[in-house]
């Protein structure tokens, strides 16, 4: 509980006075820019609305609950709305526009939003302390919320994920299914938690809980891979290593948003993702929809505090005798009132994914005209109402905060036309609130941006960050033993940085015609079959099969022809590798790791390690074949679930 913060002596840090203990008691360390401090019985507090009293939400002794219930009880219904909203920070890689965040927060109430900057350590501290500085001065002071997409991986995508820039690089969550060790999902959920923390970031917009049932599905590359029962062991560590143990969020914890619930893996109509309309749908059934499930008992038991809906329609589903309503999740009273919050118990946030009550318009259903910007819209099932129904049907459904908007008008107006009572979000508000107190940023919203720039990026970091690519890449097929390269032998590479591979022994040559052994770096197939859709234009759609006249297997079967290849495949689905065997001396899956990574596994620096996350099938026949719900269940798979092999 906040009451219980420690805190060392005085210090003066940005210009914001820090007042600490000056007396025995447990006095947090108060940071403030805009805020006066008060003075109640030798201990400081502060005056976030300036009315020179202390006011309970105000007075860190009393518990969370207590304090954001008289918070709730202060603000206005523009207020609660816009605290019901999460917003995107406007603005360039580098710096936020803050002219255009200052009437969000200060007129509309919004205090959460996901951060999407990408720019140093320093700089990213600097930028969340300006806006905290502009919360801290609107009318109660209420602290912002930043979320982020993971940031600490290889892959960018918008929506799902953002580069590095800075912080230690790891594995994508795929790689960490394939080393199967808890332990290590644990001490990464530590290390970004304190990168997190030391920019100014206080909730993961993660783990992505999801069973990668189908093959096709776009998504694979951000989930713990096919299995339930693995991919429980890594979301639970997950969570414990980002909130900061397994007793709910931790005062220094980031909160975990566990996603999607429930069964978006299980994507139907040739695995097509639910962000966009042709995918809407998942295919499941009462007896598969428990494996789905899964995972996210293991987030309740590890304390997860926050938990975003699908935007899938689940087809084939019955829950309590009644079949599911056809409706997106975040619409969903069955799956989040009485499934979520009744069967599981979960009493923390229910965050929406982005857009679900934007219009869903010709242009958002049938593609967008060329050369006219993208619709972005996730509706599902309530395309026919109005986006104050929206509001009202997702906050009654269950939702606490809507994802990716500003646009709390709509709920003000659902409360004052009786679609919705104000107690219903005063429930909601209340909870978001709590965890703001949870975490102190009442206190002290700010950072210190000289020790973020020391703590991202932390060089042991970054080794701990490597070792773990080391570990997760998988030794597929080594049939010819050509692997490990002995010190010495001449490489022809593609895709591989020749200075990475001169530093490990290995002798760099020019040209295929002066070369032992061609190392080529290969992506799982893929095509675009849906170009005018704005996610269908970027997501990885159709075959996963590799086959001849593809640029990239033409190439490996012509290198083939005068020496041993060694390629490494990075799978963000799982490749189907018939053909390619026939061409190759060695395979090794990959799931996000560096040149200097591959290199040592390719040397026998380090061991091989991992095994698959899913199976890899033997053909898209047996793809098409398999059920959209169940794991690891084509027909004589190529390689199966687990498999792995080392020196």
């Amino acid at each position: 509980m906040t009451g219980n913060r420690k805190a060392p002596g005085l210090a003066l840090l940005g210009g914001a006075l820090a007042l600490a203990a000056c007396s025995g008691a447990d006095q947090p360390a108060l940071q403030a820019r805009a805020a006066p401090l008060l003075e109640d019985g030798g201990l400081s507090f502060k005056d976030l609305n300036r009315n020179g009293a202390l006011d309970p939400y105000e007075d860190w002794r009393l518990g969370d609950e207590e304090r954001a219930a008289d918070l709730v009880s202060r603000m206005t219904l523009a207020e609660k709305a816009g605290a019901m909203m999460h917003g995107t920070l406007p603005g360039e890689d580098d710096a936020y526009d803050l002219e255009a965040v200052r009437p969000l927060i200060a007129e509309r109430g919004v205090n959460n939003f996901i951060t999407r900057m990408a720019t140093d350590p320093l700089a990213f501290a600097e930028q969340n302390n300006a806006i905290q500085e502009i919360a801290e001065g609107a009318r109660l002071g209420i602290p912002l919320t930043i979320s982020t997409d993971p940031r600490n991986h290889f892959a960018e995508a918008f929506g799902a994920s953002v580069q590095a820039s800075g912080f230690s690089q790891w594995p994508e969550v795929l790689g960490f299914a394939a080393i199967d060790d808890a332990d290590a999902v644990r001490e990464f959920g530590d290390i970004a938690r304190r990168e997190y923390r030391a920019v100014g970031i206080h909730m993961a917009l993660s783990p992505q809980a999801d069973i990668a049932t189908e093959p096709r599905w776009p998504r694979i590359d951000g989930t713990f891979g096919e299995d339930p029962e693995r991919a429980a062991r890594m979301v639970g560590a997950y969570v414990e290593g980002f909130q900061g143990g397994d007793g709910g969020v931790a005062e220094d914890g980031v909160i975990t948003v566990v996603k999607h619930w429930v069964g978006y893996g299980a994507a139907a109509n040739e695995g097509y993702d639910s962000h966009n309309y042709y995918g809407r749908y998942a295919a499941l059934s009462s007896e598969t929809l428990p494996l789905h499930v899964r995972p996210f008992e293991a987030a309740f038991d590890a304390g997860a505090a926050g938990v975003m809906p699908t935007y899938s329609i689940l087809q084939g589903v019955t829950l309590g005798g009644q079949p599911l309503e056809q409706v997106g999740a975040g619409f969903n009273s069955q799956l989040l009132t009485d499934m979520l919050r009744g069967t599981h118990g979960f009493d923390g946030l229910i965050l929406s994914d982005w857009a679900i009550t934007n219009d869903c318009e010709a242009a958002c259903m049938d593609g967008s005209p060329e050369g006219e910007p993208f619709a972005v819209a996730m509706p599902w099932g309530v395309e026919d109402l109005t986006q104050t129904e929206r509001f009202a049907r997702g906050a009654a459904a269950g939702i606490d905060q809507f994802g990716g908007t500003v646009e709390s008008q709509h709920l003000i107006e659902a409360v004052e036309t009786s679609l919705i009572d104000e107690a219903r979000l005063d429930a909601s508000v209340a909870r978001i609130m709590a965890l703001k107190f949870r975490q102190g940023l009442f206190e002290n919203p700010y950072v210190d941006p000289e020790r973020a720039a020391a703590v991202v990026g932390d060089p042991e970091f970054q080794q701990a960050g490597l070792a773990a690519q080391r570990r997760s890449i998988v030794l597929i097929d080594n049939a010819m033993d050509v692997l490990p390269l002995a010190d010495g032998a001449a490489v022809y590479l593609e895709g591989v940085d020749p200075q990475a591979a001169s530093g490990t022994g290995l002798a760099v040559a020019l040209t295929p015609a002066d070369a032992d052994f061609a190392i080529v770096r290969l992506a799982t197939p893929w095509e675009t079959t849906h170009p005018r859709y704005l996610f269908g234009s970027f997501q990885h759609e159709g075959s996963l099969a590799f086959r001849p006249g593809q640029e990239d297997f033409d190439r490996v079967a012509e290198l083939a022809q005068t020496m041993p290849v060694i390629v490494a495949v990075h799978l963000d689905r799982p490749a189907v590798m018939t053909a390619l065997l026939d061409h190759t001396s060695a395979v090794l899956g990959v799931f996000g790791a560096s040149d200097a990574a591959l290199l040592d596994v390719l040397t026998g620096a380090a061991a091989p390690e991992g095994s698959l996350p899913f199976e890899l099938p033997s053909s898209m026949e047996a793809v098409e074949a398999q059920s959209p719900d169940r794991p690891h269940d084509s027909a004589d798979p190529l390689f199966p679930y687990g498999h792995g092999e080392t020196y």
